[in-house]
């Protein structure tokens, strides 16, 4: 999939932050939702060398892979926590500042805009005090 012509290089966070079971956040915002990494999950990364996006406009499956980052020793795929189709992925990220994802992953760092199939449905995702209970108890 190529950038598509939604530019929205930051984002407010809202209330209605959510979680998934593979550290991976979705921040619902009426019909659409920016979508990105845990930094639970991006903890020890040092530098991203590459990022891979899901090619097409198609309607994806939850937890579908629609992106790839590359690390020294690592490959991770990002889903998409929710059905529905990616608007755009953050421009910031396709440029040379791809360590924002690392830097602000809960913020400026988001990966991708989309449009949620069922924008109200949250069923299998964690709410924010839920998700820090999960993540305590890894330590």
């Amino acid at each position: 999939m190529k950038q598509s012509n939604v530019h929205i290089q930051s984002k407010t966070r809202t209330k209605d932050l959510y979680f998934t079971a593979d550290h991976e956040w979705i921040d619902f915002q009426g019909s659409v939702a920016y979508t990105g990494f845990c930094s639970f999950k991006l903890k020890g990364i040092k530098t991203i060398e590459k990022i891979d996006y899901a090619e097409g406009e198609t309607l994806f499956e939850a937890n579908d892979v629609i992106g790839t980052i590359y690390c020294a020793e690592y490959k991770i795929d990002i889903h998409i926590p929710v059905a529905g189709r990616v608007l755009s992925f953050n421009d910031a990220l396709t440029s040379s500042n791809q360590n924002l994802l690392l830097e602000q992953p809960e913020n400026n760092g988001w990966f991708a805009l989309i449009a949620p199939a069922s924008p109200y449905d949250r069923k299998g995702l964690f709410m924010s005090e839920q998700y820090r209970m999960k993540t305590r108890s890894l330590w």
